[in-house]
């Protein structure tokens, strides 16, 4: 068996703290064979994945395991990678930033404690899968619903931490966030919120409690770890509508872009919108050879082809309305009067009432279908996402979008975006597709990636999210007055965390230089 240290600890120390942590979860519970450590690789790593390799993996159930783990870790100066299902695809999933952590799998933690259907919240630990939340909320008949993203397997509390998305009103699935309990590095533990309270009463109700409000220091950091997290859910509405929208034309991004916008910020649409490339659509249903087996980027000839044998347009919204039936009615009719006349043709909704069948209603079902691009290119399919944060301007989006079409071009790869409306912002998804075990094309995608952040950042623009291995170089391009965010990152991790013992570089945090 082969052995992976963690930096900077002792083999000494290193066998102290697994006999530690045997101690508190089990022999069962900590895995440090080849094998075991292999099953939590990338599995989108571009090539092996052994430059994330952990050192060993600890499966605490309970929070008091948590602490008397981080304990252990504290004394024998091992560092810990926390992770709430480890299936964050696309940013590293499990693997950690910095070679030799130990993974901390929170997976065991997967209880519902509490659903309220009266004041529409629930209580969860992190383990709970977008899966294990709808199926509670399914078989239990409360007519609750939850936000999904693509990606269904990961975590609820895992996503919202991380400001994952998902596709409903509530798809701001940190907005949402109402009452955190954490564990410090040094072993402590706080509820935020009205959860500081003993016995509080509203601690799902209200977010901020007195004085500062918490939650937001536990989101893309390593100053604790989250056990339990309260999420705001949706009641179900009356009614919903659907829509599949398709743009003709390339340039059509600037017109639709700003209708879109426009009634993302007035609510008259409540979620947020994905605006998606022909590549996008197709890549869930087919693979690249059916349209273009040639080298270089996918010709605008093949994607013309994708469009008319799909049913398709250049660009693709699927839009849900939500609320009560004469609302919802009158929404209809709104978006109707400013798009047929552009698009040239009367628009069909699909109309939902309670009492219908659920599956035909607007509502976030679980799903793995966006998995599926991953198969875009064959062989071991991995993807990476760049996704900077944009004003939601029309004009501005397109002409990025022809500069960064152009990019992907310029250097082979398929152009996949698709732009995700807000109330006042746009994430430009930019992803890239990649078979992992193609390593011109590895090389390809690096230069890309790296490309696109500077790109981005000179037009003033910054990626929300990162991938293990570019964290570093995003929290960079976060440079008013020569870094002072991180710097006062920083300063906040070395109090609470002297020791560097959570997640060493999560998102350049505490990140190790020498």
């Amino acid at each position: 068996m082969s052995t992976i240290m963690p930096r900077k600890v002792s083999p000494a120390a290193f066998t102290k703290a697994l006999s530690g942590f045997r101690s508190i979860v089990g022999k069962d519970w900590v895995f440090d064979s080849d094998e075991d450590r292999q099953s939590y690789i990338d599995p989108y790593a571009m090539g092996d994945g052994l430059d994330h390799d952990c050192s060993a993996v600890v499966a605490p159930a309970s929070t008091e395991e948590v602490r008397a783990i981080v304990r252990v870790a504290n004394e024998t100066k091992v560092p810990l990678w926390p992770v709430s299902r480890g299936k964050n695809l696309g940013y590293g999933a499990a693997s950690p930033a910095e070679k030799g952590n130990v993974i901390l799998d929170l997976s065991r933690m997967n209880k519902v404690l509490e659903v309220n259907e009266k004041f529409a919240h629930c209580l969860i630990e992190p383990g709970v899968s977008f899966f294990d939340l709808y199926a509670h909320l399914d078989a239990k008949k409360i007519p609750l619903w939850m936000s999904t993203p693509g990606n269904s397997w990961g975590s609820v509390v895992g996503n919202a931490l991380d400001r994952g998305i998902g596709y409903t009103p509530y798809g701001d699935n940190t907005e949402q966030l109402c009452g955190l309990e954490a564990v410090l590095p040094d072993g402590d533990l706080v509820r935020t919120g009205m959860g500081a309270m003993e016995g509080s009463a509203g601690w799902q109700h209200y977010k901020y409690g007195y004085g500062p409000g918490w939650d937001q220091m536990f989101c893309q950091s390593n100053f604790g770890i989250v056990t339990k997290a309260g999420l705001w859910l949706q009641p179900e509405p009356e009614m919903t509508a659907k829509i599949d929208l398709a743009f003709p034309k390339f340039d059509d991004a600037a017109w639709a872009i700003d209708i879109l916008a426009d009634l993302r910020r007035r609510d008259v649409i409540q979620h947020n919108i994905v605006f998606g490339s022909p590549v996008r659509a197709a890549s869930t249903m087919s693979q690249r050879a059916q349209w273009y087996d040639g080298p270089g980027a996918i010709p605008d000839a093949a994607c013309e082809e994708m469009m008319k044998k799909l049913g398709i347009g250049w660009w693709n919204a699927k839009i849900s309305l939500y609320g009560h039936a004469a609302t919802v009615k009158a929404h209809v009719a709104l978006i109707r009067s400013l798009f047929e006349p552009r698009i040239g043709k009367e628009l069909t909704f699909e109309l939902w009432q309670q009492g219908d069948p659920p599956d035909k209603s607007a509502r976030g079902i679980p799903s793995t279908l966006g998995l599926q691009s991953v198969n875009w290119y064959g062989g071991r399919g991995g993807h990476l996402s760049f996704a900077p944060v944009m004003p939601s301007d029309g004009t501005l989006i397109l002409d990025y979008a022809r500069k960064i079409k152009a990019y992907y071009e310029q250097v082979g790869q398929d152009y996949y975006a698709s732009f995700t409306i807000g109330r006042r912002h746009v994430n430009n998804v930019s992803l890239i597709l990649y078979d992992r075990d193609d390593p011109a094309m590895v090389t390809r995608v690096d230069k890309l990636y790296r490309h696109l952040v500077q790109e981005a950042a000179a037009h003033g623009f910054a990626e929300y999210r990162g991938h293990i291995s570019y964290m570093d170089v995003i929290a960079q391009t976060y440079n008013f007055n020569n870094g002072a965010l991180g710097r006062l990152n920083d300063k906040i991790k070395a109090c609470l965390d002297p020791n560097n013992i959570i997640a060493p570089g999560r998102n350049g945090i505490g990140t190790n230089r020498a």
